[in-house]
């Protein structure tokens, strides 16, 4: 829509996961740090804990890319709710049988990590949105970090999920799982002063020549979107919708507060936009 007005290849600002777009700022560099030091370590767990919309998920996106090809990854992206544990989800996700009794299908999946391991593979599983796992899949999934040969790890697993998450395997019932925790980290939103950079970084990204938002607007977008990317991008998405129609060259600070007014009035995002 407003791409050719722009002189831009593609929107820069959408809502999904995209890793051609990442924007390095320390905290993102840190994390995927740490998620790279848990594979590359064979780290029993791994656990990524960050606010909604903060990039877990593109940073995951980004670490599948990266993975060489004697690891094999399975990843459950809708956290799973049924009473049959986590297991037929595992298998699903790796293209085998996943129907049975669970003893079946445990020895099914032991058989499997024993047969990647001796072809020198790894297998890593990735399960995102971990903060609504409860204890007992949690539990479940300690019992099948310990499927192993000797001191070498079979199966390695990376936990992403939102503070909840943290919280919940800090309580005492998960001392154990928490004590296999080799790699962690919690991602935190973007400073006011990364913001701009992020808007204009992802502006560039796909061909932008020159800054498109003033200054004074990527402290309005800063401070409305508290440093979420996921805020910041429906902000300004909306923003040059705004733009295109108004035939605007630049996205000023009046037309922000147009756009957050509009939102807050109408919208249904529930993040009470009103800049802080």
């Amino acid at each position: 829509m407003y791409e050719g007005f722009y002189g831009l290849r593609e929107k820069p600002f959408s809502i999904l996961p995209d890793p051609d777009l990442i924007y390095w700022c320390q905290t993102h560099r840190l994390a995927f740090a740490m998620l790279e030091f848990g594979v590359m370590n064979s780290a029993g767990f791994t656990v990524i804990t960050g606010e909604i919309g903060c990039g877990k998920t593109t940073l995951v996106r980004y670490l599948l890319r990266k993975l060489d090809d004697h690891v094999t990854a399975c990843l459950i992206s809708n956290t799973p709710r049924s009473q049959d544990g986590l297991l037929p989800w595992i298998l699903m996700s790796l293209n085998l049988p996943f129907e049975g009794s669970y003893p079946a299908l445990f020895k099914q999946f032991q058989r499997y990590l024993r047969d990647q391991f001796s072809r020198g593979r790894r297998t890593i599983l990735i399960v995102d949105e971990a903060q609504n796992l409860g204890f007992e899949a949690l539990e479940e999934l300690r019992m099948q970090s310990n499927i192993n040969t000797g001191k070498d790890q079979l199966l390695q697993i990376i936990l992403v999920g939102q503070p909840q998450l943290r919280d919940m395997l800090r309580a005492p019932q998960l001392l154990q799982f928490a004590q296999r925790i080799s790699s962690d980290f919690h991602l935190k939103p973007l400073s006011a002063h990364e913001v701009g950079e992020y808007v204009d970084f992802r502006l560039r990204a796909v061909g932008a020549h020159h800054d498109l938002f003033t200054d004074e607007a990527h402290q309005i977008i800063a401070e409305t979107s508290r440093g979420i990317p996921r805020t910041i991008n429906v902000l300004c998405d909306t923003a040059l919708v705004y733009g295109f129609a108004a035939s605007a060259s630049k996205i000023d600070a009046e037309l922000v507060k147009t756009v957050i007014q509009n939102k807050a009035q109408f919208g249904v995002l529930p993040f009470g936009l009103q800049p802080v």
